[in-house]
Parts: C-alpha cells; structure tokens; sequence
C-alpha cells in the first residue's frame, strides 16, 4: 500500500468523491470484506459489494487475499494508498496555469503554482511506477514566524537572492544528458485547524 497516490483520471476522482466510496476507502486502509464492511458502515451488503467492484474497477482498492468459509468465497480487500490526492489533470480544460497571470505575491497564482506541482508530480508517479523505479525529488517544509510585515518582506528578498544566485551556479542549458528540475520555493500564512 502506497502512503499516497494520485487521482489522475476524471472518472476515479467522481468514483473517489462519492461520500459511501470515500468512506469505504478509509475503512480499508486494513483488509476487509463485503460484509465486515457492511456492519461497519451500516449499509447492505449487497450496496457495499457494488462500491467495491466499482472502487476496484478504477484500481483504488486490490484483494489481498480470498478465504474460503463453507461454501462462499470471501474476498479481502485493501485500499491501494492510505491517502489520496486529485491531479488538476481531471479537469484539464479547467486546470489553472501559473504562466496565464504570474505575480509572485498573488495567492491564486500560489494555489495554480501548487496545482501544477501536484499534477507533474502525480504524471511523474506514474510514470515511474510503470517504470518500476522512483522519482528523484527534494522537499523543505519549514514554519517561520516573522514579527512584522517588514520581516517577511526581507525574508522573501533575501531568499530570492539566495535561490538566484543557487539557479544561477547550477544551471547548464547545454549539459549533455542534463536533466531540468522545477523548482518551487512557496511562503504563505500558516492555517491553524482545530481538532
């Protein structure tokens, strides 16, 4: 079971919206069958069986094991990813575009700079999966608190300067078999949720 996956086709992300489907999924971060599932959902068995097989159809869950119990056949299933995430992909005519409007201090050119790091990197899953081998990535999570707007300012001038003058000393336009990287540096306000 994968930590994460990424939702890349339109018709698994409608499958994975539905309400029930989507409480199935969480239900099967550990194997289960129909009709465990049915109890703990309160739903017939029957209902649950159709979610699964649609579930199964789009290759979010998998059967990890079939036991026999008198004359039925029981089916485990597992969910494939214990979390997941909904490529902008899906909605390809409506996926934002960060190159349409750039503005550095704009939050909807943030969340359309995110939207493309979830859909290249989702393509980059993927494809790395069929692959059978993985992604090279680097990622800095990091909170800073600035006591005033004046320090976020500088904050944000000191890093531009940094990571030019880093750009600059690594990149080669013209090295043979060189690879190009996107990178995204992103400050924007913490989100406090309570529990």
């Amino acid at each position: 079971m994968e930590s994460v996956a990424v939702i890349e086709d339109p018709a698994a992300a409608a499958v994975s919206l539905d309400p029930i489907r989507s409480r199935l999924l969480a239900e099967l971060a550990v194997p289960g069958s129909a009709t465990m599932l049915a109890a703990k959902v309160g739903l017939p068995r029957q209902k649950v069986n159709y979610h699964l097989r649609t579930l199964e159809q789009h290759g979010m869950i998998e059967l990890v094991e079939e036991r026999r119990k008198g004359n039925v056949t029981e089916r485990m299933l597992q969910a494939t990813a214990v979390s997941y995430v909904i490529s902008p992909a899906t909605m390809s005519a409506l996926a934002p575009d960060p190159s349409r409007d750039p503005d550095r201090l704009s939050a909807r050119w943030l969340l359309a700079v995110a939207a493309r790091l979830v859909r290249d990197v989702g393509e980059l899953l993927t494809g790395a999966g069929r692959a059978r081998q993985r992604v090279a990535t680097f990622a800095i999570d990091a909170e800073v608190r600035f006591a005033s707007a004046a320090d976020r300012a500088a904050f944000a001038e000191e890093l531009t300067v940094a990571v030019s003058r880093l750009v600059s000393k690594y990149h080669d336009e013209d090295a043979p078999g060189g690879r190009g990287h996107r990178l995204v540096v992103a400050v924007h306000p913490s989100v406090t949720r309570e529990d």
